[in-house]
């Protein structure tokens, strides 16, 4: 059997205490179909679950049921089997490449005001040449 020595328990110990802050709380918000994170350094995020993948069809029942994963990284959602990752969600990462690209091709009635706006000054400007 390994013997482990007071220098490896002290140095797992700091290692533990350098992994980042990790979620201690999470709760679905349902009169405005939202997901609140707080992590153990008093930082809290609220996002609407329409932005997270596989989150914006659940139901209100299925959302409410949340699992904080032991480390704090991870949310599971068990009635979907879906998971969430705590340090994505607070770098406005809420799902896959494809899944973000596809929600900035979705048009909303602020993007066709941007649009119609941007139109009446002339349109998109060009791209600037650089010249070396």
């Amino acid at each position: 059997m390994a013997v482990i020595t007071d220098e490896e328990i002290a140095a797992a110990r700091k290692a533990g205490e350098e992994v980042g802050p990790c979620a201690i709380a999470a709760h679905y918000f349902a009169e405005d179909r939202s997901l609140g994170v707080e992590l153990d350094n008093g930082v809290r995020l609220r996002v609407p679950v329409s932005l997270i993948q596989g989150l914006g069809e659940a139901s209100d029942e299925v959302l409410a049921a949340i699992e904080i994963s032991p480390v704090g990284w991870g949310l599971h959602f068990p009635a979907i089997d879906a998971d969430v990752y705590v340090p994505s969600l607070f770098r406005g990462i809420y799902g896959s490449r494809a899944w973000m690209r596809e929600l900035g091709r979705r048009t909303s009635p602020a993007k066709a005001a941007a649009s119609r706006e941007n139109g009446k000054k002339g349109g998109r400007p060009r791209k600037a040449e650089v010249h070396a």
